[in-house]
């Protein structure tokens, strides 16, 4: 049965004051909240590795943010913004960011009642000669809702990877109200990034450097990745009333079979950095489910989790993926989700997760209320009373799950 929620029981009062516009000048210089079994305890996130329990699993996402954010300008002078969402043509993010002459996206764009159908070419605000030699231009084939297909074409054979880091701007929050800046280009990007695909950081694992890596490490904790691109669906706070009425954005993630493989022996606690790490590693219950009823792999339903009862067990879910991929010679599961994690939400892997402080009424204020059995305030109302800064450049929380 989907929960009734009224998302007005997950607000709080977030003031201007309280979000950090910039990062600290040392990623793990952040306050670290840790929360468990109801109790809240204040530390430094440089303690954070002898918080942890020994043994288990820690698991990454290793998505890397692409400079999204692109500038373009009319013959007639008005600016248009185009901000890449997801590729259509090609449709894979390795292949199309591969592309030397032509690809397609669907983007938001702003100012989008100056643009119809014209080719526009892009804005060089500094004079940059590579810029100018791109001749990058966009055109809008088509628009659907709040998004358009636009087509990009340039000169000269570089990657499209390429033309973002020439052309394009880090996407940083909007909530930020700022423009983004130089520090943006190495902050907003964890250090251990890897796979091009997000228009927002996996803002948890911002504060992670080496120094924690290694610590967490000679704790025997199996420092693992995965790959879950994250969508600007991820800054939309819920509108609806009723938590039920509200559309999950679609995310792909990318995990590979030898850590399937880990999952499904795992021992001790697993630790999951950020709410995308949360996303990806619960969904795999369900796309093991898929695999069992349908013989293959099928994208994670919203609100999969609670429209049935499920009397397959973890383990028989993680090896019907595993069976799936290697019939198929495959090295890893590539899928989508629309899971939405709120409270009632059974929990098949995660036992704690590191997270940053959320926005009023957003998804991510549900799940951790899902993790804590609904104990949210308690977290929240402690670090708003002891000058914890907010959101993606915020301090750090440590979170274990009530478990019963």
């Amino acid at each position: 049965m989907i929960p009734d929620i009224q998302i007005q029981d997950y607000n709080y009062n977030l003031s201007e004051d309280r979000i950090a516009k910039y990062p600290l000048p040392q990623r793990d210089a952040s306050k670290l909240l840790v929360y468990r079994g109801g109790s809240v305890e204040e530390r430094r996130f440089v303690d954070i590795a002898s918080i942890l329990p020994e043994g288990g699993m820690m698991v990454f996402n290793d998505t890397k943010v692409v400079p999204a954010r692109l500038f373009f300008q009319k013959d007639s002078g008005a600016h248009i913004e185009i901000f890449c969402l997801q590729p259509i043509a090609p449709a894979e993010y390795s292949t199309v960011f591969a592309s030397t002459v032509s690809c397609r996206w669907r983007c938001v764009v702003g100012n989008a009642k100056k643009w119809k159908q014209d080719v526009i070419h892009v804005y060089d605000s500094t004079s940059d000669p590579r810029i100018g030699s791109l001749n990058l231009t966009a055109t809008r084939i088509e628009k659907e809702a709040e998004t358009s297909i636009v087509e990009f074409r340039w000169e000269g054979g570089k990657m499209f990877s390429e033309v973002l880091d020439i052309c394009g701007n880090v996407p940083i929050p909007p909530y930020l109200n700022r423009e983004t800046e130089a520090i943006d280009l190495e902050r907003y990007q964890t250090t251990y990034a890897k796979i091009r695909g997000s228009v927002a950081a996996p803002t948890a694992g911002l504060h992670f450097t080496d120094r924690e890596l290694d610590q967490i490490r000679s704790k025997n904790i199996d420092i693992e990745n995965v790959c879950l691109h994250v969508g600007a669906g991820t800054f939309l706070p819920v509108k609806s009333d009723n938590v039920a009425d509200h559309p999950m954005h679609k995310e792909p993630f990318v995990v590979s079979l030898e850590l399937l493989k880990k999952l499904k022996e795992k021992k001790g606690d697993l630790i999951a950095v950020g709410t995308t790490s949360v996303r990806t590693l619960e969904s795999l219950y369900y796309v093991g489910v898929s695999c069992i009823e349908e013989g293959h792999p099928v994208e994670v339903r919203q609100w999969a989790p609670y429209d049935r009862e499920y009397d397959y067990s973890l383990e028989e879910a993680l090896s019907a993926i595993i069976e799936y991929l290697e019939v198929n010679k495959l090295k890893e599961l590539k899928i989508t989700t629309r899971i939405i994690i709120v409270p009632g939400f059974a929990f098949k892997l995660v036992d704690a997760v590191v997270t940053n402080f959320h926005q009023p009424q957003s998804t991510l204020i549900l799940l951790v209320s899902a993790l804590v059995n609904g104990d949210w305030k308690t977290i929240y109302d402690y670090a708003l009373k002891n000058d914890f800064r907010f959101l993606s450049y915020g301090d750090s929380s440590l979170l274990f799950r009530a478990k019963e």
